[in-house]
């Protein structure tokens, strides 16, 4: 049997200062009694005990002795028990130390989450998610921290470890070290019991019994002097990315800090910033933005910043909590590879600023390997085809869907986008297009290059359509906003604007715009057998309506297996980028083993060169990158081979596209004037 402290709800004297703990076996209790009402220590989230809310004691499976605790839910929203232990106060200085026995009965899953503040449901510090499969998801409730796994359907005993002082948080199971993270609210104020099992991947089913739960909280007697690294901070991002540290320090002393230096040193390299000027009371925290990047290696290698000479003092009251030291291991993303984001959203959603944000947040930091989608629900900018699609999948407002896998917060973006972008494709996707200004017509290509041997018709092909910096008047484009005054903290901004934030003041990217053919992709497309390096083509047509902006679209590509419903892969660029890649029409691949244009590059004079005509007219135009017709010329009926000279002398350098028309059949062709 697990040895237990015989103090219940006590403080202990270690060292002249005193520490607050306490323990539960449940052996001194009855079975059913309700732990709110038997046990001063225990509460529910309402505070109602003895209901349905409240805990039961049971014997129907104990880790040690007889008792445990027992939860369960079938219900996706999890519940109705909501158990809250407080911890006697709010720490965020010292060391705490929670331990408790889990099992996780087979094919469910468990959850608890550690509340910052004593006001229940203010603030979350971190959530723990057992997922049915026996993977484990830790979060501080911004983004995950970390991912392991639990063994199933047997008792196991999971530790925190937390120093409140260096922010290291070490997750141990069954004794072994999982890792140690940093959390973003380094703060503990009670412990919350809620069976639930919905996110990353959940079946929704919860059933888990708890017992040997424990925690102790050793306060810490601050130095004269001592400045600490808490966090090390803005250092996502895959393998050759570049990135911007922040560094949070905190006054650990009693005296206030008015400089200091700081460094940052990995793979080799070392960053340092002079700090003064300053003033940081006992306990505040300061933020230090570097000013030079490091770049991301591949492998994982050890990044540590350490503050010295704090008020030009040299060494400080406590070395303990100079240095900190995380591990990077940055993803190296596949070969070819984008990761495909769409968000359900809608101006009415007061929550959904939070899906702007992240969504903003994902194209800032990985927008070669991402494409993102602002689906709109019940506004001027809906489109009701990709709505309906969208809806099918998703359970509420603000969601996402990351390569159309399961439904998560927009927060949650990285954490699954992380996981998609390492696997490699089935076929690697080029789009290209062609503008007619005159007619506002768009044609797009999209042609896939298969990287392996695959069964084409798994496969389905959309094209997706979107647009930034939408605007608009009236009260459609208002976006309401449950952020406003801050009362639900900091969310890119939206906490210093009003609810809702006027039409005037709104600015909507990412919007999707159009979906074809529709929401599942085009089917038929691929052969029933498809062969490494095969490469197939598939063309679009769409007349562009006047109030969309051609240079703030995007086309995006989208590879759907119809087998799993998850997008392989996808293709995002500009219009402009499409017109310079060059549009490749089905019917192309007709003709295009009889063209040739050379010189290209070319400067004076190129040559165009036709294999084969058979008594059909011959028309040659020229259109710049913007899409405007720059040259035309109507060769009339031609026979046999041809060779066209092409007075391009006076073109200003730049990439143009030439269209060849040989009777019914067109081929577009790129030419680059130097």
């Amino acid at each position: 049997m697990k040895k237990i402290y015989a103090l219940v709800g006590a403080t202990l004297l270690t060292g002249g200062i005193y520490a607050q703990s306490m323990s539960e076996d449940f052996e001194s209790y009855g079975v059913g009694d309700y732990m709110g009402v038997a046990s001063p220590d225990w509460t529910t989230w309402s505070g109602s005990t003895g209901g349905a809310e409240d805990v039961q004691v049971t014997d129907a499976n104990a880790s040690s002795g007889t008792k445990s605790i027992y939860f369960s839910t079938t219900a996706s929203t999890g519940g109705p028990q909501d158990v809250v232990v407080p911890f006697g106060g709010e720490y965020n200085t010292g060391d705490f130390f929670f331990e408790t026995d889990i099992f996780v009965d087979a094919g469910q899953g468990a959850y608890f989450n550690f509340q910052a503040e004593s006001t229940i449901g203010a603030v979350w510090a971190l959530n723990c998610s057992m997922i049915q499969d026996g993977s484990m998801v830790i979060d501080d409730g911004v983004s995950v921290l970390m991912t392991t796994t639990y063994p199933t359907d047997t008792w196991f005993t999971l530790t925190l470890d937390i120093n409140l002082n260096t922010n290291d948080w070490e997750v141990l199971i069954d004794g072994v070290s999982q890792g140690v993270v940093q959390n973003e609210v380094n703060q503990v104020a009670s412990l919350d019991l809620y069976p639930v099992n919905t996110n990353y991947g959940g079946n929704d089913l919860a059933s888990y019994y708890i017992d040997d739960i424990q925690y102790t909280h050793t306060p810490y007697v601050l130095p004269a002097v001592n400045g600490a690294v808490t966090q090390i901070k803005d250092l996502n991002g895959l393998a050759t990315q570049e990135v911007v540290p922040t560094v949070k320090i905190r006054n650990l002393g009693t005296t206030t800090i008015t400089s200091f230096d700081l460094e940052v040193s990995y793979n080799g390299s070392t960053i340092t910033e002079n700090i003064t000027g300053v003033s940081i009371a006992s306990l505040e925290f300061y933020d230090v933005p570097f000013n030079d990047a490091l770049t991301l290696v591949a492998g994982e290698k050890d990044l540590t910043a350490t503050i010295s000479n704090v008020n030009g003092a040299g060494a400080d009251g406590d070395a303990d909590d100079d240095t900190k030291t995380i591990t990077l291991d940055p993803v190296v993303p596949a070969e070819g590879k984008v990761v495909v984001g769409e968000e359900g959203t809608g101006t009415w959603c007061g929550w959904c600023p939070r899906g702007a944000v992240f969504m903003d947040e994902m194209e800032d930091r990985y927008s070669e390997f991402w494409a993102g989608v602002a689906v709109h629900n019940g506004d001027p900018m809906v489109h009701e085809v990709y709505d309906a699609g969208m809806g099918a999948l998703i359970s509420g407002y603000p969601s996402g869907l990351v390569d159309r896998g399961s439904d998560l917060d927009p927060s949650g973006f990285e954490f699954d986008f992380l996981e998609r972008v390492v696997i490699p494709p089935t076929a690697i996707l080029t789009p290209g297009a062609f503008h007619n200004v005159a007619t506002g017509e768009l044609l797009i290509s999209i042609s896939s290059e298969f990287q392996m041997a695959a069964t084409g018709t798994d496969f389905n092909l959309a094209l997706v359509i979107t647009e930034d910096s939408i605007t608009g008047t009236g009260s459609g484009y208002s976006q309401a906003n449950y952020y406003a005054g801050g009362g639900s903290g900091e969310m890119g901004g939206y906490e210093s604007l009003p609810n809702p934030v006027p039409a005037a003041d709104m600015v909507y990217d990412h919007v999707a715009r159009t979906i074809m053919p529709d929401f599942d992709g085009a089917s038929g497309v691929f052969p029933a057998s498809v062969s490494a390096s095969d490469v197939v083509t598939e063309s679009f047509v769409i007349t562009i309506p006047e109030e969309w902006n051609v240079d703030k679209l995007h086309i995006i590509g989208m590879l759907i297996n119809t087998t799993t419903g998850r997008i392989d892969n996808a293709c995002k660029s500009t219009v402009q980028e499409a017109i310079h890649n060059g549009y490749v029409g089905i019917e192309d691949e007709a003709v295009s083993a009889k063209i040739d244009l050379f010189p290209n590059p070319a400067r004076d004079i190129t040559t165009l060169a036709i294999g084969e005509a058979t008594g059909e007219n011959v028309t040659v135009k020229i259109f710049d990158i913007n899409g405007k017709l720059v040259s035309e010329r109507n060769y009339g009926e031609q026979n046999g081979e041809l060779l066209l000279p092409l007075d391009v002398n006076y073109f200003g350098a730049g990439v143009y596209s030439v269209q060849i028309t040989i009777g019914d059949k067109i081929s577009t062709e790129k030419l680059v004037i130097e």
